[in-house]
């Protein structure tokens, strides 16, 4: 990255999407990519796309494009996919066991290392080779082992509790999927929080939107 460049949370939101795209096109066994066909494929203009990479470094060629998977190894170490990140996971029930069956943690640079519950069915047990140990253990494996990230899936009325507990141990970061708007402004814990309702209400506007557009049209041309 650019020294003395502040990125915009906008760009760093778009990171991702181009990561995906690039991990298509490789599977796709595409080698080469302008930044006109990467916007055409992404719905962006390409100098949007070249303004973006232009906040970390040059990263393609006038006249050549990108080569894709340098392009990824770049955006994947811009994104600290190589630094071997570890991670927690904090509530093992709907959410929580989803996460730790079905979301590839190491694919995007984190080892899960443990998750942690209060349900006697569920302590002890595995998943998918992740071992569930007791909340009470959560402050004895933070105090012994390094642990950057903790997923948060408690119900709503243990949110707080337990990331006031995680910040007094130093955790650098919170995924929160509690659906409570947590902060940690007592500390320096990075929290992100991931609501659903949100995704799916932006949804609703579009469609709603669309359907007010149709009916517009439709109304001028019957007058």
């Amino acid at each position: 990255m650019k020294r003395g460049v502040k990125v915009s949370h906008n760009v760093i939101r778009r990171l991702p999407r181009y990561l995906r795209k690039l991990d298509e096109l490789t599977e796709a066994g595409v080698s080469r990519i302008s930044s006109g066909e990467l916007g055409r494929q992404l719905g962006l203009t390409p100098s949007q796309i070249r303004q973006d990479f232009s906040c970390f470094g040059e990263f393609g060629q006038q006249g050549y494009g990108y080569k894709v998977t340098a392009l990824r190894a770049e955006i994947a170490s811009i994104l600290g996919m190589d630094r071997g990140f570890k991670a927690i996971l904090i509530g093992v029930g709907n959410i929580g066991q989803a996460l730790v069956c079905n979301f590839s943690f190491n694919q995007w640079g984190f080892e899960l290392m443990a998750a942690f519950d209060v349900k006697p069915e569920l302590v002890g047990n595995e998943h998918d080779g992740i071992m569930v140990h007791h909340i009470d253990e959560l402050p004895q494996f933070l105090d012994e082992n390094h642990v950057d990230v903790a997923v948060l899936c408690v119900p709503k009325k243990h949110a707080v509790a337990i990331t006031e507990l995680l910040t007094s141990h130093g955790i650098n970061a919170i995924w929160n999927f509690t659906n409570v708007e947590l902060t940690a402004p007592e500390s320096s814990t990075i929290v992100e929080n991931i609501h659903f309702s949100d995704s799916l209400l932006s949804l609703s506007y579009f469609v709603a939107q669309d359907i007010d557009e149709k009916a517009a049209r439709a109304a001028r041309l019957n007058k």
